[in-house]
């Protein structure tokens, strides 16, 4: 399934699905991923789920960006936390296919520039569509994992399941 498609990513979905052993969800679902460095610098900064992270960048799964710190990411930057803003200005300056990011508010400033945005649940999503997760099991680790997630979200995404 993976894809030539530009998969740029926030912190919080790649951290989530190391806490939860699902990063191969991401070699499934996509050809690499490409993350600002301000997001590596947050990923490096914690020791949970480090090891995994180090080892899909250093095999080039994960490409770690740079970002100009531009007007765009001078405006951004006033609503949301820095690797948040770098991963929407380098999903907008290179024209991403794809943003994975969890935040509520990143993703109302993502959507604004016109970017299609997913989560850690939408991947659970797909690859519990694709018969790689079982989707409950996956969802209520996350929850374990210190993930909130309203029960009106979970009980939806079940719903959207194939079964």
């Amino acid at each position: 399934m993976p894809n030539d498609e530009l998969v740029v990513s926030d912190t919080s979905p790649l951290l989530n699905l190391a806490l939860i052993d699902q990063l191969g969800l991401l070699e499934a679902q996509f050809s690499g991923i490409s993350i600002p460095r301000q997001v590596w610098d947050e990923l490096a900064a914690g020791e949970a789920g480090l090891d995994a992270l180090r080892e899909l960048r250093d095999d080039g799964f994960i490409t770690v960006v740079e970002v100009e710190q531009s007007s765009l990411f001078t405006e951004i930057f006033h609503e949301l936390d820095r690797g948040e803003t770098a991963a929407i200005c380098h999903a907008i300056d290179h024209d991403a296919d794809l943003l994975l990011l969890d935040e509520k508010d990143g993703r109302k400033v993502a959507r604004r520039h016109d970017l299609t945005v997913t989560g850690v649940v939408g991947i659970l999503l797909r690859g519990a569509n694709a018969g790689d997760v079982e989707l409950e099991r996956e969802l209520d680790a996350l929850r374990e994992a210190g993930f909130w997630l309203s029960d009106e979200l979970y009980s939806k995404v079940l719903a959207k399941a194939e079964r």
